[in-house]
């Protein structure tokens, strides 16, 4: 197997990787956020990927998405972690606490949400959108870490990169259910389905959005500081992730790896050429 981590907010690196180097990986879908970071934690084969970029120049919305996990596909990898900032809903959640997110409620509209489309249609199952493998595995390596994680919990992405108004954040808990909110997990995890690699998301919380009557508005030199903190548990998290993971990578019992199987829905002779071109890393193995 190899694990892939795309680091979120304040998470630019990962420490202690053998045999480190930046690569670049070229995708059809455009340009990657970054080189990649590819080595070895023990005996687990990684590859890390900063969402935003060193030094974090995309926003939520101009991240190339698919460029990101079409590259780490070409690297391959089998597993992608997500660790990403976020706001808690939820008082139980609190600033410093880890999330292991289960569902989503995408409320984004200013991305492409698919590597297919017209020429060559396909549907995919995002019922479960999270690896059950994945996720536990995730929360055993956690044990001992000294982080609070809550395991479970729907993470609701929104457009950004405005935070909420007192409104919304109001009907996202209240209404809706939702216990985080963020700008980057989708279309993120839907293109990871696509790929067909497993995908977990570790949601970090920095603050209490803007629902919370004794927190007020969003504080951004506050969320700064937390995030720190953060990224510190979230290397530690890692590391440990990666040792309980490493070895031959299982059938997924979840069906993560074989989500393509009966999903492209355009007739072979009815292809679009250059799309399928296009799919060779992604889809590859159904095409």
């Amino acid at each position: 197997m190899r694990l892939g981590i795309i680091g979120g907010s304040g998470i630019y690196e990962i420490d202690g990787l053998e045999d480190a180097r930046w690569q670049k990986v070229d995708s059809p879908w455009g340009n990657p956020s970054d080189e990649v970071l590819t080595g070895r934690l023990g005996d687990c084969e990684m590859a890390f990927l900063p969402r935003h970029g060193r030094g974090h120049v995309h926003s939520p919305t101009t991240v190339p998405y698919r460029a990101n996990i079409d590259a780490l596909k070409r690297l391959g990898v089998t597993d992608i972690l997500s660790v990403s900032a976020c706001g808690s809903f939820r008082e139980e959640m609190a600033p410093g606490d880890f999330v292991l997110v289960d569902q989503f409620i995408d409320r984004t509209f200013a991305r492409e949400k698919s590597f297919f489309g017209t020429g060559c249609v396909a549907h995919v199952s995002v019922a479960h959108p999270i690896c059950d493998r994945l996720r536990q595995a995730v929360g055993s390596a956690s044990a001992g870490l000294g982080i609070t994680v809550h395991d479970g919990g729907t993470y609701l992405a929104m457009e950004g990169p405005q935070f909420s108004s007192l409104a919304e954040s109001k009907m996202y808990r209240e209404v809706w259910g939702a216990d985080v909110i963020g700008m980057t997990n989708m279309p993120e995890a839907k293109l990871a389905r696509e790929a067909e690699i497993c995908y977990a998301s570790v949601a970090m919380i920095t603050d209490y959005d803007s629902w919370h009557p004794d927190h007020g508005s969003v504080d951004i030199s506050e969320i700064i500081a937390t995030l720190k903190g953060n990224a510190e548990k979230a290397r530690r998290l890692v590391a440990a992730t990666a040792r309980a993971l490493a070895g031959a990578h299982p059938d997924c019992p979840n069906g993560c790896d074989r989500a393509l199987e009966f999903a492209i829905m355009t007739a072979p002779d009815k292809r679009d050429q250059a799309l399928e071109a296009k799919l060779d890393a992604v889809a590859g193995r159904v095409l």
